[in-house]
């Protein structure tokens, strides 16, 4: 029997679409440390998404910038452990707890929706929730109550590959399973702890285009994310692209529904935004 995560809503009982969110994680478990005011504005936006959702969702299948394998692949544990996937820290940023559930019938869907596509698709049943996953959520979903699935990216960081995934979950958006996402819209390491000019403006160049291509009407959303990497500042911005291919999949994910950015920030001089679909 299905489980209410997956099954659909009976008839005569309202239930609006999810949407699909492109969330910014920060920065390992920045929010959790003593950094007044660098990470604020975004605590502040992750803390009221569950607010500005159509209603609370029964499920939540997340990927983030953490997890690449072979082929799509979900966690399927009922009680995934987190995966402190962060270093140098304070030794307190690794006693964080979020013993959010796992959803193994949410997992069996995911799989099952993805085979009726044709894309190759594997589960991992040991594997926990990285900090793409519980950091961001611990303010976004701080109760812990709702069952998570996580999703990996694909090794190979093909972009229309990540849509084609996204296209095929979209029916989960009917079934009161929130699609989060987290990245970063800027992730290059080697200069986002620097003011440097030149990073800054390549920051501020690529969110611009960023922003516009997300918000453009569906297809030339997709034709434009697809050519990512030739837009103004991208390579500085990302030297390797696993913190912006959730938005991708977001994007394939959103389907006829329209993008818009509803967080912006600049932070240590680097522009970066967060994007909702539908």
């Amino acid at each position: 029997m299905d489980s209410p995560a997956t099954a659909p809503r009976p008839a005569g009982v309202a239930s609006a679409r999810q949407p699909v969110l492109f969330m910014p994680h920060g920065g390992g478990p920045c929010f959790f440390m003593d950094r007044p005011d660098t990470w604020d504005h975004m605590a502040a936006y992750l803390r009221e998404i569950a607010a500005t959702l159509p209603g609370r969702p029964d499920a939540i299948l997340a990927v983030s910038g953490h997890w690449e394998t072979a082929v799509p692949t979900v966690t399927s544990a009922t009680h995934p452990p987190l995966i402190y996937d962060y270093y140098g820290f304070p030794a307190h940023t690794y006693r964080l707890r979020y013993p959010a559930p796992g959803a193994p019938a949410l997992a069996a869907r995911v799989r099952a929706l993805l085979d009726a596509a044709g894309i190759e698709n594997a589960e991992d049943p040991t594997r926990g929730f990285d900090h793409g996953v519980f950091i961001p959520f611990m303010l976004a979903f701080k109760q812990a109550d709702i069952p998570i699935v996580e999703l990996s990216l694909r090794r190979d960081m093909n972009a229309e590959a990540e849509m084609q995934v996204g296209a095929a979950l979209t029916p989960l958006r009917d079934q009161n399973v929130l699609i989060a996402t987290t990245g970063m819209t800027y992730h290059n390491l080697a200069h986002f702890m620097t003011r440097n000019p030149a990073s800054d403006a390549a920051a501020r160049a690529f969110d611009d285009w960023l922003t516009q291509a997300v918000e453009a009407p569906p297809e030339q959303r997709r034709d434009a994310l697809l050519r990512w990497d030739r837009a103004p500042g991208a390579l500085l911005c990302h030297p390797r692209p696993e913190h912006l291919l959730p938005l991708m999949l977001a994007a394939g994910a959103a389907g006829q529904d329209l993008g818009r950015r509803d967080y912006s920030d600049t932070i240590m001089g680097k522009a970066l935004s967060g994007f909702r679909f539908g």
